[in-house]
């Protein structure tokens, strides 16, 4: 198992990160938060899953270890593969995620795309006891009732539940409620 990368940028894809590490140039398939990590920078750690198939090996990058922590957790869910799994926490920051799912938000992952209703449940339903103990899967607090109440206002106001969360995707997730939906509504226009 291939855990964790550290080495030289050398160029992002469509595909992923490629990172030259000692001279072998390694194709991973990395989160935003990973790719930003790796923009300027000289060197560069990843954390990385490696997923095997019969076919392929794949790399998937994470930032940091939460990110790849939520990703393993997310692939134990029936009908969630690395792809869908790799979107998820693309999407959001990792305590959003667990705040989501702690709170029962299934909406939160039906705006991600390839997931439907039924994958969204079986999502919250099955990581909800995983992460219930967790000493990081936080209740829902201030900052996760601020994006539900945010994504709700741009879905009033007409935003597909796509819409609004990836408007409110592009915004700080630590701003009040009304900021939220001020800079998502700024930004979408």
């Amino acid at each position: 198992m291939i855990a964790r990368l550290r080495g030289k940028p050398v160029a992002s894809t469509p595909e992923g990160l490629i990172l030259d590490v000692g001279g072998v140039g390694y194709l991973v398939a990395a989160t935003p938060s990973a790719v930003r990590k790796a923009d300027g920078d000289v060197e560069v750690t990843v954390e990385t899953y490696l997923h095997v198939r019969e076919d392929a090996l794949q790399l998937y990058g994470f930032a940091d270890r939460a990110e790849r922590e939520l990703f393993v957790q997310l692939l134990t869910v029936n009908g969630i593969g690395p792809k869908v799994a790799l979107a998820i926490v693309s999407g959001s920051p990792v305590a959003d995620l667990r705040r989501a799912i702690a709170a029962g938000d299934s909406a939160r992952f039906q705006a991600i795309p390839g997931i439907g209703k039924k994958t969204a449940e079986r999502i919250v339903l099955e990581l909800r006891e995983k992460l219930g103990a967790a000493a990081d899967a936080p209740a829902p607090g201030p900052a996760g009732d601020a994006h539900v109440e945010a994504r709700d206002a741009l879905v009033a106001l007409g935003y597909s539940l796509l819409e609004a969360e990836q408007a409110l995707a592009q915004v700080e997730p630590d701003l009040p409620t009304e900021e939220r939906v001020r800079l998502a509504l700024k930004r979408a226009a």
